[in-house]
């Protein structure tokens, strides 16, 4: 039983550590998954939901972060964190559809976490565009 498991469980896997800030891609689990007959849905669905569930850490990492803004040790200088407020503020929610982004999506949903968006809001924009992209990848596999 656990063997027919590992699949799902190396895609939730990766899928989770490649939204949070650590470099990782699920992508190609995914395509290998589905060109060995694996349902594209289920994979769809598990894909979708654990890459939304690492964005929360990262969102939940953010809320934390000013906890420790006046630390030594602190890694961000307050203008740093002023800018990328204020680049957010420029954009508003709607951005976060794009947190599937390379490079610029992890920071986007660690930074929707400092400045306090509301979970409901976060995880129904950042889960639609990680939806969308999966979905993209899925249709553009070749037919097995």
């Amino acid at each position: 039983m656990t063997e027919l498991l590992w699949p799902y469980l190396s895609l939730a896997f990766s899928a989770f550590i490649s939204a949070t800030l650590l470099p990782f891609g699920s992508e190609l689990v995914l395509a290998g998954l589905l060109t060995q007959g694996y349902p594209a849905l289920l994979l769809w669905g598990i894909a979708t939901v654990f890459n939304t569930l690492g964005s929360v850490l990262n969102w939940y990492l953010g809320r934390q972060l000013l906890l420790f803004q006046h630390k030594s040790w602190f890694m961000f200088k307050p203008t740093q964190i002023e800018q990328a407020s204020s680049q957010f503020q420029r954009w508003g929610l709607p951005s976060l559809l794009l947190a599937w982004l390379p490079v610029i999506g992890d920071p986007l949903t660690l930074v929707a976490g400092v400045l306090r968006v509301r979970l409901l809001w976060f995880v129904l924009l950042v889960g639609f565009g990680k939806g969308v992209r999966y979905a993209v990848v899925i249709g553009l596999m070749p037919a097995v």
